[in-house]
């Protein structure tokens, strides 16, 4: 806000060190870079103030079945063509016998098997290789305060005691500290987290529980020492009641685990964690509790509720972070000008709602299509009723390959395909450009494509190399 409006509205944050931070959200996805470039951070001076690693993909463990593995990686495999996916081509070379691993086309999944990475600056999408970051969130936060804070916005330490209301407008008019002060504004945006202070304690705007589809409801966070060799990816491992994150920084690694209380215990829960990590532990596992759903007007009256305030969906797919910045970034393209308005507000809370939902979807298809029989946290999953999207997209998968597009949602054909095919979902047929080439040309055409996905690696330093020698460069 500081960076777009900053000079057109004055800006007050008003925090208190006395309040902790939840700070386990320590990996995002790669539209974090637009936002970033947004705000003109040197990368390698982020990277290095952050702690900060690369993310190319997120790598699920026992989650079709125990014992079995994919990833979901933030590339897509081969190259397609117009009205066909590459993923058509592999499949008709499957059903004739040509048997081969989708992620092998994929570049991000060869880098991350691999340990490499490499700013790549290229023209043909063939070499693309999108990636986000793992990093310490209380250090991002402390970067951007002092951004903010050379743009002009002033910090104001204090406890809130009070809210003040218009009684005629019913529009929040202030707020009164624990020591008295009074601190008025025309516009707020609560980012007190999941007590959502003004949008759910004063103006009562509702909540919308997801539990039913997403019945993890706790988590417990506990950092370890760093891995000597760092993996440019992350692990979501799954459990018995729930999963497992493991998350690598510069300076240590993030350990957590997501779990339904109903299904397991805070005790069971804490041996699990600290008997399946990689590292010493640092210091004690601590519990976040939390309510899967969202906030029912995400924008009411003058007040926008932004981060854990608006919502709350499990780190699962690395979008809190996420949803941050798209709640700011769509606070600005429909900021009020003279006064809010009904259209303003309808239009940003249609938007947000849309959101929410397409990533809760997302999220409920890794539960819905497991194959576990291990515990009945598993077998409940596989046999609940998901929403009407979810299993229309499973189907037309199934049918053909088919991947149809949502607008707003951040998870594109190529995240929905590795999720449905890496948790058993096969096409049973192709779309019919696929028959295009000759048998022959379609071996050539797969044994080609693997090659030049293959090629960069040669030429790449190790994550661990890379990290060092650009951090310097900052």
């Amino acid at each position: 806000l500081s960076r777009v409006l900053g000079e057109t509205v004055d800006i007050e944050l008003v925090e208190s060190e006395a309040i902790g931070i939840v700070g386990v959200g320590e990996a995002t996805i790669p539209p974090i870079q637009h936002v970033n470039a947004v705000l003109g951070l040197n990368e390698a001076e982020f990277l290095r103030e952050t702690k900060s690693t690369i993310k190319l993909a997120i790598r699920f463990e026992n989650w079709g079945a125990q014992g079995q593995r994919y990833y979901h990686t933030f590339g897509a495999p081969g190259r397609s063509q117009a009205f066909c996916h590459f993923h058509h081509f592999w499949t008709r070379a499957e059903q004739a016998g040509h048997s081969s691993n989708l992620w092998e086309y994929d570049l991000n999944y060869l880098c991350a098997e691999a340990g490499k990475f490499a700013k790549l600056q290229v023209q043909d999408p063939m070499w693309e290789m999108p990636y986000a970051y793992h990093f310490d969130a209380s250090l991002y936060g402390q970067f951007l305060r002092r951004y903010s804070e050379q743009r002009g916005v002033k910090r104001t330490e204090g406890l809130i005691e009070r809210v003040k209301v218009d009684a005629e407008s019913g529009h929040v008019k202030s707020l009164v500290t624990q020591d008295g002060r009074t601190i008025e504004g025309d516009f707020f945006i609560d980012c007190s987290g999941i007590r959502g202070l003004l949008i759910h304690q004063k103006l009562g705007t509702g909540y919308q529980d997801w539990s039913h589809w997403l019945p993890c409801d706790r988590a417990m966070a506990v950092p370890s020492e760093r891995f000597e060799k760092t993996l440019p990816f992350t692990r979501a491992i799954a459990h018995g009641a729930g999963w497992q994150w493991r998350i690598p920084l510069q300076h240590r690694n993030g350990n957590g685990l997501v779990y339904s209380s109903s299904h397991c215990s805070d005790d069971e829960a804490a041996d699990i964690l600290l008997n399946n990590l990689d590292s010493k532990a640092i210091g004690e596992p601590r519990i976040i509790r939390f309510r899967t759903g969202r906030t029912r007007k995400q924008w009411h009256r003058n007040v926008v509720a932004v981060g854990l305030s608006s919502g709350f969906l499990e780190p699962l797919e690395s979008t809190s972070i996420y949803l941050i910045q798209s709640a700011v970034v769509r606070l600005i393209h429909l900021f009020p000008h003279t006064g809010v308005t009904p259209e303003l507000m309808d239009e940003y809370n249609r938007q947000s709602q849309t959101e929410y939902e397409l990533i809760r979807d997302f999220i409920i298809l890794h539960y819905y299509l497991n194959e576990r029989n291990d515990t009945q946290f598993w077998r409940d999953l596989r046999q609940m009723d998901v929403p009407e999207r979810i299993t229309r997209k499973i189907e037309l998968f199934r049918a053909n390959g088919g991947l149809q597009q949502d607008q707003l949602d951040i998870f594109l054909e190529p995240s929905w395909l590795q999720v449905m095919l890496g948790q058993g979902v096969v096409p049973r047929d192709y779309h019919p450009l696929a028959d295009a080439l000759t048998e022959e040309q379609l071996r050539e055409k797969l044994s080609k494509t693997k090659m030049l996905k293959n090629q960069p690696l040669a030429k790449m330093p190790g994550h661990d190399q890379f990290l060092e020698m650009f951090c310097k460069s900052a």
